[in-house]
């Protein structure tokens, strides 16, 4: 049963989480949609939905690829059960291609849209008002594994973009905590939140169309369609 009938032991802007005590949490989804560069912060409902839709599939692909992640099952509509690992005030972002916060903090140095090849992994310190690139030393001072960080959120890349083609997956990050024996574990969501995904012909398909001001029904009409395509 989920344990949802106090006060989350743990509230933030996307999710309020309870922890249950037997090494498990409960999680429920909060219809948020927030962009610190667009100064947009809404919300829209069903978007709780459309994202646990979404995660619960890309979950199930991981596991069959042999990653791991904290999801165990799901409860209700934007409610699920997972495993409680404490996450790092850290998060590993993986760009396939050139855009959003490359182009944007590093003016000049890569075209818009240029492809990488190898991916490039960075780390993000997560702070409000907005999230700071981090050197890896940093990291490694905290006790951070940063190679095996770096090696799971290469195998979620090559995994996705497996899975999603032959829509194309330019860059989505993720929250990588440690479970009891010292091995990492993908912790936070991954959905159209936290990702940039584009049709054939270069249409977003996440979260930058909310970035790029459209209205809540194109919104949850897309998100809605994406899930019904990689549910194929």
């Amino acid at each position: 049963m989920a344990r949802m009938d106090r006060h989350p032991d743990i509230e933030g802007r996307s999710k309020r989480l309870w922890i249950n005590g037997d090494g498990t949490c409960d999680i429920e989804l909060v219809p948020s949609l927030r962009s610190y560069t667009y100064e947009r912060d809404e919300m829209i409902p069903e978007t709780a939905r459309l994202r646990l839709d979404f995660y619960e599939l890309a979950a199930a692909r991981l596991a069959d690829k042999g990653l791991r992640t904290v999801f165990l099952e799901r409860l209700g509509d934007i409610t699920y059960r997972a495993s409680y690992i404490p996450a790092p005030p850290f998060e590993v972002i993986v760009k396939n291609l050139a855009t959003g916060s490359t182009t944007r903090k590093y003016p000049g140095l890569f075209p818009e849209g240029h492809r990488f090849n190898p991916p490039v992994v960075k780390f993000d310190y997560r702070i409000d008002p907005e999230d700071q690139p981090i050197g890896e030393d940093y990291l490694r001072a905290t006790g951070i594994d940063v190679e095996a960080f770096r090696a799971v959120a290469l195998e979620c890349n090559a995994s996705l973009r497996s899975w999603l083609a032959p829509l194309d997956l330019w860059d989505f990050c993720l929250v990588i905590g440690v479970d009891g024996e010292g091995r990492p574990v993908v912790n936070s969501e991954i959905s159209p939140d936290c990702m940039r995904l584009r049709d054939d012909v270069g249409n977003p398909l996440d979260k930058d169309l909310f970035r790029q001001g459209a209205a809540p029904a194109t919104i949850i009409a897309t998100w809605t369609d994406l899930v019904r395509r990689v549910l194929r």
